[in-house]
């Protein structure tokens, strides 16, 4: 529910037959959307590091373009930052497990 709280979710506008998908809802903080959204520019341009959430965002911007696909990158981050806050995990830049060297 970060997404949606955030307005990093699509609005819907539905009338009779008509069901289209607009941009996104702007519910919310707007400085907190405009820096996940700087965030996620700048991991998909500047960043020179790959890990598997920079391919997964360069995957959907081949499917759907790059403007959907840094707000699709924004949104996972801030889904991803609410689960490092609430539980205290840690983000990995590999998805497989480290292994410790003695």
């Amino acid at each position: 529910a970060v997404g949606p709280a955030l307005g990093l979710t699509p609005r819907l506008h539905q009338s009779g037959e008509d069901n289209r998908v607009g941009r996104v809802s702007l519910c919310g903080d707007a400085m907190m959307r405009t820096l996940l959204y700087e965030a996620a520019q700048v991991l998909l341009t500047v960043v020179k590091k790959w890990s598997w959430l920079k391919a997964w965002a360069m995957n959907v911007a081949k499917r759907r373009g790059r403007q959907r696909a840094t707000v699709a990158l924004a949104r996972r981050l801030a889904v991803i930052m609410h689960r490092i806050w609430s539980d205290g995990s840690e983000f990995r830049w590999a998805r497989e497990e480290a292994t410790a060297v003695i």
